[in-house]
């Protein structure tokens, strides 16, 4: 198991440019399965997660071609059957949570698709009844087959039908995953409490452009026009919103001057906004984002004086990926500031790692704490901990940049699952961080 040797404390400087957008790139990759023609994808993220789903749809039979760094190809023409209803096949969709996105063109154009329950995070329930409500009111039949331990959605025997739905939640991955079997389904389909975010907007817009009708784009009530042949197209990802948000927390908690490049400013929503109500000066620059040193960041209080609460919501609330990064930043600034994790019951629980360097933390219960900030008077200490999850371990590694002495992160691989090659991108500004195998 590969871990992560820190020496904290030492001031970060230069420019960094975030990688293509994780959660964008399983969806589109899965889209690329409804048609047989060529599909090109540009700002690939180079980590774990893509890597794992590009081979299992190798083993599908898509053809991969692998274009230069950021780059692929993928054609469905020759898609192997036998494979897709193996016990393999399910085991390690079982072990990719961006496997669920499958499923919605797996259903439209064979007609069946295992739906295993999907790993991923340890970070509560996750359910995935939104996708399956979703390809039912699509006309789908759902078993259960105690051989392969997975559900089973059946088409039937004409295909799917378009139909008008009301998701019982606005879930993105549940949203993309009807949005995609939708395209493949003649007529039109009515999605209300459809989630709104930049990654299903790009969805929608690579859809577009291979022939399917979507309107509502922004909006959660979206129109899908389906058609029976999709061609190919080249789409390029949007930066990482998430990536993002963690350099800014960087240059806060580093007391740094960064630059972060071609950011695609329009599209982080709140994100900005939201580390200045924690103090935290932004400055746009064209579509760069200028963080300037701060020896000291205050946090905003309510207009009634109150402590401010920071919150998970859809979009165009902010995105329950950044809350631990926030969290993390909260630790130094001038104030108090509860911490909402609504979505999640487990993603707050690595503030036990915080709470050991020093920091001063109340966990209020598996979804709120309430931080109380030491103005980087007392700086945290150095901590061998272990990543629990993707987002909690770069908050970790936030904070034990700021620290003063070597610190150790075990279980790095969560961290690699989201962010390409940190290690290497970070000591170009001046971290000095190792990676041990």
């Amino acid at each position: 198991m590969s871990k992560f040797i820190i020496e904290g404390g030492h001031t970060l400087s230069g420019s960094i440019t975030p990688m293509g957008a994780k959660n964008e790139a399983l969806q589109v990759i899965c889209a690329s399965l409804l048609t047989t023609e060529e599909v090109t994808i540009e700002n690939v993220p180079e980590i774990l997660d893509v890597h794992n789903l590009i081979d299992l749809i190798l083993r599908m039979g898509v053809k991969v071609t692998h274009c230069g760094h950021g780059c692929y190809s993928f054609r469905a023409d020759e898609l192997d059957r036998d494979y897709i209803n193996s016990r393999d096949y399910i085991e390690r969709c079982s072990r990719l949570r961006g496997s669920v996105l499958l499923v919605g063109p797996l259903l439209a154009r064979e007609g069946r698709a295992y739906f295993p329950k999907p790993g991923g995070d340890k970070i509560g329930r996750r359910k995935v009844d939104t996708h399956i409500y979703g390809m039912m009111k699509l006309g789908a039949k759902l078993s259960y087959c105690e051989k392969s331990e997975a559900f089973m959605l059946t088409a039937p025997e004409g295909g799917l039908t378009a139909s008008s739905m009301l998701l019982d939640e606005a879930s993105v991955t549940g949203t993309g995953n009807i949005i995609m079997a939708a395209a493949y389904t003649p007529g039109v389909t009515t999605i209300y409490n459809a989630a709104c975010e930049p990654y299903v907007q790009q969805l929608c817009r690579m859809l577009r452009a291979m022939g399917v009708g979507v309107e509502g784009l922004g909006s959660n009530l979206l129109r899908i026009t389906g058609v029976k042949h999709i061609g190919g197209t080249t789409h390029r990802i949007l930066p990482d919103m998430i990536e993002v948000g963690s350099f800014i927390a960087m240059a806060a908690m580093t007391r740094s001057s960064i630059t972060i490049k071609n950011v695609s400013y329009d599209n982080l929503g709140i994100i900005p906004e939201s580390f200045r109500r924690l103090g935290v000066t932004i400055e746009q620059q064209g579509d760069d984002i200028y963080v300037p040193a701060q020896d000291t960041y205050e946090i905003e209080s309510a207009l009634d004086g109150s402590i401010m609460t920071i919150a998970d919501a859809p979009w165009p609330g902010l995105t329950p990926d950044l809350l631990s990064v926030m969290l993390v930043v909260a630790t130094q600034c001038r104030g108090s500031v509860l911490v909402h994790q609504k979505m999640f019951e487990s993603r707050l629980y690595f503030v036990d790692n915080l709470i050991e360097m020093g920091a001063q933390i109340i966990l209020c219960d598996p979804h709120r704490a309430v931080v109380i900030g030491h103005d980087h008077k007392f700086l945290l200490k150095p901590n061998n901990m272990t990543s629990p999850d993707i987002r909690a371990g770069i908050a970790l590694l936030i904070a034990a940049l700021s620290a003063k002495g070597t610190s150790v992160i075990d279980n790095i691989q969560q961290i690699d699952r989201g962010y390409e090659e940190i290690e290497n991108r970070l000591k170009g500004l001046g971290a000095h961080i190792m990676r041990q195998d």
